[in-house]
């Protein structure tokens, strides 16, 4: 058997549009937002949905949407009753781990071709009536949101992970200016990025059905604040803790959407004539050595890269998941690489963060913005709940 057939490829992939919390999208279940993605990704690719041998999917709140989410969206979009499914947990790790998991299919030949990626629906998340198995039998009752019960709130502090981050703000000196600073960034280089239809080249419009009139086409992501500035950034409160650094506007929205990428065999793309958009090499897994976030990213880049024996300053580009402006400055520092080739059209502060989608999103449009240089190294990295990090190397 040639080598190329345990050589991993990413042939290409698509997402829906990023929407805000109760945004265009809130109609749909994280399932449907993830169809639209699979069958995106598997169009943009040029594969067949009888051509998968295995779909894996990330999603972080899954209550009351139902057994086995990643089995719901394969199936709603076309994919064979005889290929397997995995929906991965890992929050907001979720959709990048989706593709790692799926390299690593390739690398030991048990499949030729894996659809992965991640789907959230924040809007969706239900409330949740903990104990109520066993009865109340008298007061009040309360009801659990499983947004922050099962998203958003570390289970080792008890905190919103918002709280945790910016508490370690202060004792990393990360203070309140150089995040708004960031953010506004974001804002700038993702409304660019919109403007000269690079977000567009990744996006497949989803067709949302409404209670009254003609279906609305959702082609944009909703989050892009076009001239958001530093000064009025400056006049946020703070979000988390009282006389703290970070603000609504410094940290990812809540957000729906969905992506995914097809990850093929060198040698499947060969025989089929198709161009891939990057070689996936390296990745990086990480975890501790406490439940922080900051540093995560950045450590998971430096383990992908000791696989790959390369250095930080090799990089051409870095995608980072803005998970708040903090992690992502922390990370940069640590690594000492050039801010500018750090999330050169925006982030998550601007785009949004489904949590379980980002991942994928991360590393669809790393791979499109090295074609669009002509080639180079990039990574692709998130800090994720518990304290754990995620990278991947991708090679144009």
């Amino acid at each position: 058997m040639s080598n190329d057939a345990h050589v991993p490829v990413l042939l290409h992939g698509a997402r829906t549009p990023f929407t805000r919390f109760q945004g265009a999208l809130a109609s749909l279940s994280a399932n449907e937002l993830g169809a639209h993605a699979i069958r995106g990704a598997l169009d943009a690719a040029g594969v067949e949905a009888a051509d998968v041998d295995a779909v894996v999917m990330g999603q972080v709140i899954q209550a009351g949407g139902g057994q086995g989410p990643a089995r719901q969206a394969a199936i709603a979009a076309g994919i064979g009753w005889d290929v397997p499914t995995v929906t991965i947990n890992k929050l907001c790790l979720s959709g990048l781990t989706a593709i790692i998991d799926a390299a690593r299919l390739i690398r030991t030949g048990e499949a030729s071709v894996v659809v992965a990626g991640g789907q959230e629906s924040m809007t969706n998340a239900p409330h949740l009536v903990l104990g109520s198995r066993k009865g109340f039998a008298f007061g009040d009752v309360t009801m659990a949101d499983s947004l922050t019960h099962d998203g958003l709130r570390d289970p080792f502090d008890g905190q919103i992970m918002g709280e945790a981050t910016d508490r370690g703000c202060a004792t990393r000196g990360i203070g309140r200016a150089e995040q708004d600073e960031y953010a506004a960034r974001s804002h700038a280089l993702a409304a660019a990025a919109r403007a000269e239809d690079r977000l567009a080249e990744e996006i497949a419009p989803v067709t949302v059905p409404q209670r009254k009139g003609e279906p609305v086409v959702v082609a944009d992501d909703e989050g892009i604040r076009p001239g958001t500035t530093v000064e009025a950034l400056a006049g946020l409160r703070p979000a988390f803790v009282k006389d703290g650094t970070i603000t609504a506007g410094s940290s990812s929205p809540l957000s729906d959407g969905a992506a995914a990428v097809v990850v093929v065999s060198k040698a499947f793309a060969v025989s089929r004539g198709l161009t891939w958009l990057a070689e996936i090499r390296s990745a990086g897994q990480v975890a501790g050595p406490d439940n922080s976030l900051h540093s995560q990213p950045a450590r998971a880049i430096t383990r992908a890269l000791e696989r790959e024996g390369m250095k930080a300053d090799e990089l051409d580009l870095v995608e980072i998941n803005e998970a708040f402006a903090a992690v992502a400055l922390q990370s940069i520092a640590d690594l000492g690489v050039e801010p500018a080739v750090v999330n050169a059209d925006g982030g998550a502060i601007a785009l949004g963060h489904p949590v379980g989608a980002s991942g994928a999103r991360l590393a669809l449009h790393l791979a499109l913005a090295l074609q669009r240089r002509g080639g180079g190294v990039g990574v692709a990295a998130l800090c994720g709940g518990g304290g754990q990090g995620d990278a991947l190397i991708l090679r144009a």
